[in-house]
């Protein structure tokens, strides 16, 4: 399940409307079909299996990050009507689909053709996995990353506004690479009219993975961009399940304050500037006891001189 689940994260923010699944097909423990979701949604990570293993899927047993579907689609057939006509002996499924038109009809569709089916197998790596596309499902909104690159007093530029470059090349490529796994690139209107970032993926090979331009402004949005009058406006967006907001101060703020921030990235650089740009804008504290148990550090590593930690909700919404 671990393997189908981390094929699934090379679908991330590729598959919309659909999620970005992962499969194994396992027979006489040997590997003979692997499969992951495809960009625009189709062929899905079963099919895609299927195909590979060929004649081998009699018998197999089928390991799905999330439950097959069991709708039709104009775009392809059900999952479920491929695995049994595949002659699959067993379904595993990490979690069943929130989706209405399958939610446990794949399963029931399965058991009914004789499939045995097992679900619930790393449950919470897989939704974690498919957060974009689960948060539209079940929050109708997409998963918000949140990214700060900061000193170690917390400032994002010098008192002037200078802010290039305060984290190293080993950090600024992270942060390609996440833009790579996101659809929309949120920033503010002092960013914009700052720095003019261009807001694309910088990495070889990943080029084409540039995400949408997102302007949070009461106004106009310059072209080539799409402008937001609040937060809340991205519920709104078609075809955006990932979000990452870079900044500036004023736009992260205003995310945190609404609730709709998810993970944050926080990049930080060793050194120290002293009267800079704070990171933060005001969160409407007025106890310091709201600040706390709001957040949970999942991972650290070291980015040349630079340190990333990540903070994922206390409550994922997953």
């Amino acid at each position: 399940m671990a393997a189908a689940i981390a094929l699934a994260r090379r679908g991330q923010a590729r598959t919309a409307p659909n999620p970005n699944v992962g499969c194994i097909l396992v027979r006489e423990g040997r590997v003979v079909g692997r499969g992951w979701t495809q960009p625009g949604g189709r062929p899905h990570a079963e099919a895609m299996a299927l195909a590979q293993a060929g004649d081998a899927t009699r018998g197999a047993t089928a390991y799905t990050s999330l439950e097959p579907c069991a709708h039709r689609s104009t775009r392809g057939p059900a999952c479920t009507e491929s695995l049994i006509a595949a002659g699959v002996a067993r379904v595993v499924s990490a979690v069943a689909d929130p989706d209405k038109r399958t939610n446990g009809a794949g399963f029931s569709e399965l058991r009914a053709n004789g499939i045995a089916v097992d679900s619930g197998l790393m449950a919470q790596e897989a939704k974690t996995a498919m957060a974009g596309w689960w948060f539209r499902e079940t929050h109708g909104r997409p998963f918000v990353s949140l990214k700060l690159a900061t000193s170690l007093d917390g400032c994002i530029a010098l008192a002037n506004g200078e802010s290039r470059w305060i984290t190293g090349e080993a950090a600024r490529a992270h942060g390609h690479l996440e833009r790579a796994r996101a659809n929309m690139v949120i920033v503010g209107r002092g960013t914009l009219d700052a720095d003019a970032p261009r807001l694309d993926v910088r990495l070889p090979g990943l080029e084409d993975r540039s995400p949408r331009k997102g302007l949070l402004t009461h106004g106009a949005a310059p072209e080539g961009w799409e402008a937001l009058a609040s937060p809340h406006a991205i519920s709104d967006l078609s075809g955006v399940d990932w979000i990452l907001v870079e900044g500036g101060a004023a736009t992260a703020a205003a995310f945190l304050r609404a609730g709709l921030v998810d993970r944050l990235l926080l990049y930080r650089a060793p050194i120290t500037i002293g009267g800079g740009v704070a990171s933060l804008g005001d969160l409407g504290l007025d106890r310091l006891d709201g600040a706390h148990g709001q957040w949970q550090r999942s991972d650290t590593r070291q980015l040349g001189s630079d340190t990333l930690d990540i903070y994922d909700r206390a409550d994922k919404g997953l």
